[in-house]
């Protein structure tokens, strides 16, 4: 009991160490700048970049050539974002977007407002779900960007990408798609869910940090984008600088292992977070957020109404695991997507995010249900009051 259970792999997952082992060799003996093409250092390293560009690809139905190499999906949705807007400036200046995306894809969003570009920001519903019709509301004629994501990161609702991605496609808008959350979890196939433009990250896939990549299609439509740095001919002239090769390596290896597993590891961890669930429904006036069934299979978040979520995690350092109610560091906000759905301030504190990977157990499924509830107990049992079954659900 006194071992820590992770159940944070939204935030970041260890690294496999199938994917450490194909990484080691780029870090000493296959040091080579993969820009170098005169000598046998270069090429090795160039190669092995071209593998892990293949490797990736074949993980969403791309083209290795459609695969831009960046420092993580951050950078990969400011560069879909800003680039395709920047880029399609003549043909308008409005864009549409989730209340729920992940603030990167918002501020990225809110910076281009700030700059003379119109945004509206498309509500969802209780579940976190948006509505295609809804979307198709704030269309209007000189839109030329929908940015949505695949998967939400606090409370794993899906979204209908191949509906939005048809609806895209009629109107001839690009659509821009977070896929951190969903990558290597969900099957993704860009031609058939019709995404223009797709962020990735490594880490969230059992891969190392610092790397990333954004799908740009080039055929049908060809997408165009201005780049967000100078400074080479790298990667199709949109991210200059050295490759990281032993990442782009650890990101190739980690995109191949979840394209064989994805399928009964998604259904492993499905069994799991409902046994995690079952166990937490014993707890008085607790609330699971997030779709039923659109979900993802390791994402449970939950409100202890009542309860404060980050004394509660503060208690039960067995659990690693995250709020669901993000605070700045003077004023303490709910989490814009708990917000979204409904929530109020008060329940909102009480959420914790709870997600499972590769390596969890049912025996530690059934250890953190256990703490979390003792934890639970301790501060009810200061105020009584709070486990009330007649406690406010969300509207």
């Amino acid at each position: 009991m006194n071992q820590r259970i992770y159940l944070d792999h939204n935030a970041t997952t260890p690294v496999d160490p199938r994917v450490l082992e194909a990484m080691l060799p780029y870090f000493s003996t296959h040091f080579g700048n993969a820009a170098s093409a005169t000598h046998g250092l270069g090429c090795d390293a160039a190669g092995a970049s071209e593998v892990a560009r293949l490797q990736v690809a074949g993980l969403i139905n791309a083209e290795s050539k459609d695969i831009i190499f960046t420092s993580g999906a951050t950078e990969s949705a400011n560069l879909a974002i800003t680039g395709a807007a920047r880029h399609r400036r003549e043909h308008g200046r409005h864009l549409v977007t989730v209340a729920t995306e992940h603030r990167a894809c918002l501020e990225a969003c809110e910076q281009l407002a700030a700059e003379g570009w119109e945004l509206t920001v498309v509500g969802v519903d209780r579940h976190g779900q948006v509505a295609i019709k809804d979307i198709e509301t704030s269309l209007r004629a000189d839109t030329v960007l929908i940015s949505c994501m695949f998967a939400n990161n606090e409370i794993g609702t899906l979204h209908d990408i191949a509906g939005i991605g048809r609806l895209a496609k009629e109107r001839q808008i690009l659509l821009h798609v977070d896929g951190a959350q969903a990558l290597g979890k969900e099957p993704i196939d860009v031609l058939a869910q019709g995404i223009d433009l797709l962020s990735l990250s490594a880490h969230k896939l059992y891969g190392p940090k610092g790397v990333g990549a954004l799908y740009v299609r080039r055929r049908d439509p060809r997408v165009r984008l201005v780049p967000l740095m100078h400074g080479g001919g790298h990667e199709r002239g949109l991210r200059p600088g050295t490759l990281n090769v032993p990442g782009i390596v650890g990101f190739g290896q980690a995109c191949a292992i979840a394209r064989e597993e994805m399928a009964t590891e998604q259904s492993r961890l499905g069994g799991l977070k409902e046994r995690l669930w079952r166990a937490l429904q014993r707890i008085p006036g607790v609330i699971r957020l997030g779709h039923p069934e659109q979900c993802l299979a390791g994402t449970l978040n939950v409100v202890f109404t009542g309860i404060n979520a980050q004394r509660l995690l503060v208690e039960t350092p067995m659990v690693a695991a995250s709020l669901g109610a993000a605070c700045t560091s003077v004023t303490p906000k709910p989490s814009h997507v708990l917000r979204a759905i409904g929530l109020a301030w008060r329940q909102a504190e009480g959420a914790v995010r709870l997600s499972l990977g590769r390596w969890t157990t049912a025996d530690e499924v059934d250890q953190a249900a256990a703490a979390l509830t003792a934890g639970v107990e301790r501060q009810r049992g200061l105020h009584p009051a709070a486990g009330s079954e007649n406690a406010p659900r969300p509207t």
